[in-house]
């Protein structure tokens, strides 16, 4: 295994550039209404569960408040999302879909669909790569440290 430490037998190396290859597949689907690839994650949150906090919003895409506010400013501003006090207690801000995200969410879904069609990916082998994934990022996670 002399060769283990190539750069093309690096696992780390390997998910990096599928990553980003899912990103620039996305950003060409989202481009049309506008959307980057973290904005969209925001909407698929708030379209299984409107109305959360920040924090939990942040919680659920793993990203910290120095991402997460200018996002949600940027969000706002055109017309995707809107922010409130609660009322029950006014250090809370929860975050909401507007009208704009609610419509247009068939078109996004749609294209989004149809442009992960093209990678030829069959719902089998996306199901045992989401299982292999899911079951990397917790060993990576929960790794025994030295």
């Amino acid at each position: 295994m002399k060769d283990f430490f190539t750069l093309d037998k690096q696992l780390c190396f390997a998910v990096y550039e599928t990553a980003g290859e899912f990103t620039k597949l996305y950003t060409s689907a989202l481009q049309p209404f506008g959307l980057t690839y973290p904005q969209y994650l925001v909407l698929l949150a708030l379209w299984e569960n409107d109305g959360v906090t920040a924090k939990a919003l942040g919680e659920r895409l793993n990203l910290g408040t120095g991402t997460l506010t200018p996002m949600i400013s940027r969000m706002i501003s055109n017309g995707w999302i809107r922010k409130e006090r609660s009322n029950t207690d006014e250090r809370k801000v929860n975050i909401f879909l507007e009208e704009k995200a609610r419509q247009e969410k068939q078109a996004i879904t749609q294209k989004v669909s149809e442009i992960i069609q093209t990678c030829n990916i069959e719902l089998e082998e996306y199901e045992q790569l989401m299982k292999q994934l899911e079951t990397l990022r917790l060993k990576v996670k929960k790794r025994v440290p030295h």
